[in-house]
């Protein structure tokens, strides 16, 4: 049974199937490693700029130290030995609200483009009572020192600072870089007189800040109200982090979107005063990231991520995954066109066909490096679909079955194109449309005697001859000689 040519061939296409998945894993090998440059440079432009921004603050802080005697041992080995303890009084604004202004910027680095930009931010922070900045003793006759409150402002990276201009009232502050703050070191700030602290009408303090960063922006909502308004010129944002916008309007000009957030719903203010991470938009290694973090490691903040839709390299790498479904649909064609008009195709003209669908992802990763991905998908589908037309013209026996071919690959092209724009309906389009392709190939086969198909013979692109009818192996046994026929007499019964 093995032997029969139906099993030969079939052995053979699974053989040419398991090489071309091979080739296809090596397509898709390139596409991650492009994926892989891709990321590189986005950190390459990164440490030459800036990376992605976080905005915390402002904030007030005050390093204090207390210290007071105890009397450790006994007897002649009693002696009076100081103790101390270091902490920090922070002072949160009651108001806060930030207008912000993103102009982006294209940066690159060989082939591979990155989204920076630069931000215009204005920030309005009001205090209430500073009552939180006068130190509480813990211990009894201790004795309390306090360094000069500082006014400040947190950033994901320095380097991004362009400009920045720091009032309170009318009274500009003279900015200094750092925070002096153990945790999130990065930024500026300033120093207030003593006089603020314990103040109880609290004070106003507006920032002027310009800042450069890549790809994404967070902000922690530390007021006790926080009212955040962001504009850009980028028509596609990804809203992240913990809260949506309340209010958000996307164009193809740009996007407008408002937070409004109170202190009842964040934790932000307790996470910062504990000392907690920010773990949105900072780079792997700065103060304000950490691998292996969780959710609840890191203070409440949200960002907006300026990503690029039509990345080649991501809509590349997710053609390639439906590759073994069109190596598959193409060899049920050509095996239909065998089956219906009785044709025989060679085991090597099923593998230039798949070799020739296989090329047409490795000339959709290229082409769309150099020229945007709907005219690079437009000449690697055309010049595929022209190549498999013409060749199954002659492995088929001529342009009445190969053109029907080609167009049948042609909407393939399409249909995949179709799937690769959709995102949330993407599935529901593909199951559908494989329906349809499976419907048609039983419709088409439903006559089909399958016990039937171990009849072999026939020459390529042209019809099987008819098989002679069989003889038998024992010859006829001769007749014997017949005589003259005549009629029989009467039988007559006894009585």
């Amino acid at each position: 049974m093995f032997k029969h040519p139906l099993f030969t061939k079939l052995a053979a296409l699974t053989a040419i199937t398991v090489l071309l998945l091979f080739g296809l894993g090596l397509i898709e090998d390139v596409v991650r490693d492009r994926l892989r440059y891709r990321s590189i440079t986005a950190q390459s432009v990164a440490e030459s700029l800036a990376g992605p921004q976080t905005l915390m603050g402002p904030m007030i802080h005050s390093a204090c130290v207390e210290s007071w005697d105890e009397e450790v041992g006994k007897g002649d080995e009693r002696r009076m030995v100081e103790k101390r303890r270091e902490f920090i009084l922070t002072a949160m604004p009651e108001q806060l609200k930030l207008t912000t202004g993103a102009a982006m910027e294209e940066r690159a680095r060989g082939l591979h483009k990155v989204n920076t930009y630069n931000l215009k931010a204005n920030v309005t922070a009001q205090w209430g009572s500073l009552a939180s900045l006068l130190p509480q003793s813990s211990m009894k006759n201790s004795r309390m020192h306090c360094g000069a409150p500082i006014v400040m402002m947190a950033v994901g990276d320095a380097r991004g600072i362009r400009t920045a201009q720091f009032t309170m009232g009318s009274q500009a502050l003279a900015l200094k870089p750092g925070t002096f703050h153990p945790t999130y070191s990065r930024g500026l700030h300033a120093m207030l007189p003593e006089s603020v602290r314990g103040k109880a009408d609290g004070l106003t303090a507006t920032l002027d800040l310009e800042l450069v960063g890549t790809e994404r922006l967070a902000i922690v909502p530390l007021g006790g109200n926080t009212e955040v308004l962001m504009t850009s010129s980028w028509p596609h944002p990804s809203f992240a982090g913990r809260f949506l916008p309340s209010e958000r309007e996307v164009k193809k000009t740009g996007f407008s979107a408002q937070w409004r957030l109170s202190s009842l719903a964040t934790t932000a203010q307790a996470d910062i005063a504990s000392g907690k991470r920010i773990c949105l938009g900072a780079d792997e290694g700065s103060d304000y990231a950490h691998s292996g973090a969780t959710p609840g490691d890191c203070a409440d903040s949200f960002s907006v991520a300026f990503i690029d839709p039509v990345n080649p390299y991501s809509l590349s790498d997710r053609a390639t995954k439906y590759g073994v479904l069109f190596i598959a649909l193409t060899f049920v064609a050509v095996g239909l066109f065998e089956l219906m008009k009785k044709l025989r195709v060679h085991p090597v003209q099923y593998l230039l066909v798949g070799s020739a669908l296989c090329s047409f992802f490795l000339l959709l990763v290229s082409l769309s490096e150099h020229l945007p991905f709907g005219i690079s998908y437009a000449v690697a589908a055309s010049a595929c679909v022209l190549l498999l037309a013409y060749y199954a013209s002659h492995m088929l026996g001529g342009l009445t079955r190969g053109v029907p071919l080609g167009a049948g690959i042609a909407l393939l092209y399409g249909l995949l194109y179709v799937l690769l724009q959709l995102e949330q309906t993407a599935l529901v389009v593909g199951a559908i449309a494989l329906f349809l392709v499976l419907a048609a190939v039983m419709v088409l086969t439903r006559k089909v005697n399958w016990y039937g198909l171990s009849q072999g013979g026939g020459t390529p692109g042209r019809p099987m001859p008819p098989k002679p009818p069989s003889t038998p192996s024992v010859p006829p046994t001769p007749a014997a000689p017949t005589a003259t026929a005549r009629p029989m007499a009467p039988r007559t019964e006894a009585a």
